[in-house]
């Protein structure tokens, strides 16, 4: 059974880090995001980051591909095609300095962001337009390569386009499918060897399968403006959790 656990894992970490995936997801489903932040402080409490963003990465590949195929018909087009294209552009600057830039004090900005598109005014831009679109995409690849969870920042982005819960649910998984899988891209393609993590990926995938269809299911009975209200007090609370990781960091 060695062959499952990679760099001597625990199998408890193992099996934790499995039902941790499965809970996320039902999550992200449900509320809308989240999730992906949720199992990244878990993962990130017992490894290295330097492993926890590429594994967390695959593993919400999974997580959103699921919850996309399950949500389809209800994607923003649009919204994709242009904030996937924004995103090429933000991987091929993020190749530059993938091995240079510090994590922790990105948090912090990618916080500060978030709270105000929340709760502050909205910005002064035409939220329907093109370069909008491309250009969040490509800001938000460029923050998922090196925070490991952009969700919360993808997510205040569409929250301001005032979508219904499940063409939200949709359009944002296939934004979050296209980040992870540029993700996985560049960190193999600069030398992480994602083949001795791949049981642990592939059974925290299934695990998350499971959990997003117990999502879903929730989601299409929950009413539109319960759903908008828990989604934005959940994005908050994580967003706080996030920037207090980075003002630690730069605390000592």
């Amino acid at each position: 059974m060695d062959f499952l656990f990679p760099d001597s894992m625990s199998l408890f970490l193992f099996l934790l880090l499995i039902i941790t995936a499965g809970f996320t997801s039902f999550v992200s489903a449900a509320f809308g995001a989240g999730g992906g932040l949720m199992l990244l402080v878990v993962m990130a409490s017992f490894m290295p980051m330097a492993v926890v963003v590429p594994v967390h990465g695959l593993v919400q590949l999974g997580s959103n591909a699921n919850r996309l195929l399950l949500s389809f018909k209800h994607i923003d087009k649009s919204m994709f095609v242009y904030f996937a294209l924004g995103g090429l552009v933000g991987t091929g600057l993020s190749s530059f300095v993938i091995n240079d830039i510090s994590l922790d004090a990105m948090k912090l900005v990618v916080a500060i962001f978030v709270i105000y598109l929340l709760w502050g005014k909205t910005p002064p831009v035409k939220l329907t337009s093109k370069l909008w679109r491309m250009v969040a995409g490509g800001i938000t690849t460029f923050i998922s390569m090196f925070v490991g969870a952009s969700g919360p920042l993808v997510g205040s982005c569409l929250y301001i386009n005032n979508y219904e819960k499940l063409k939200f649910t949709a359009t944002f998984s296939s934004i979050m499918s296209v980040q992870h899988l540029l993700k996985a891209v560049i960190y193999g393609a600069v030398g992480f060897s994602f083949w001795q993590w791949m049981p642990l990926v592939i059974a925290m995938v299934i695990s998350g399968a499971v959990g997003t269809w117990f999502g879903i299911k929730l989601l299409k009975r929950m009413a539109g403006d319960k759903f908008k209200r828990i989604f934005r007090v959940v994005l908050t609370l994580l967003t706080l959790q996030l920037g207090w990781q980075g003002i630690k960091i730069l605390l000592h």
